[in-house]
């Protein structure tokens, strides 16, 4: 079975803390339109990279460039 055994105690001293932290993702609930969904699906498609990635990409250059979405209320 399984060669390698527990310890009872680990020494975490000289440890590191995780540098990738800041970087970890949030999980979500959103409502998005079934044709917005659509559309990025298929730019995820063409380009080969997966749709919420693409999404979260878009979204996430929107943010740096401070985009601010065009409001019209009906």
């Amino acid at each position: 079975m399984n060669d390698i055994e527990m310890r009872e105690e680990y020494d975490f001293e000289d440890s590191i803390k995780n540098p990738y932290i800041p970087k970890l993702k949030k999980p979500i609930t959103i409502r998005l339109d079934n044709e917005t969904i659509v559309y990025f699906k298929k730019l995820a498609k063409d380009s080969g990279i997966p749709y919420q990635t693409l999404m979260n990409y878009f979204l996430t250059q929107c943010a740096k460039e401070h985009k601010k979405p065009e409001i019209i209320w009906k």
